[in-house]
């Protein structure tokens, strides 16, 4: 299943701190709760809506797998 749908690896660069409450909230939703933590989530067009919310604090990238 994950093979098929294809992942991404998001990873957050800079602090929620001080941000719009629904910037915060799609990191939050990404499942990102510190700076430089990385996590791996479906490529699906909700996880891809929350990136974009809050693009300007993460990495986004294709997983290797």
């Amino acid at each position: 299943m994950g093979d098929k749908a294809g992942q991404l690896k998001i990873t957050l660069l800079k602090s929620k701190h001080g941000q719009l409450a629904n910037i915060a909230a799609s990191v939050s939703g990404l499942g990102l709760r510190k700076r430089h933590q990385s996590v791996t989530v479906a490529d699906s067009p909700q996880n891809r809506g929350m990136a974009k919310t809050a693009e300007h604090l993460l990495k986004v990238e294709k997983a290797n797998s």
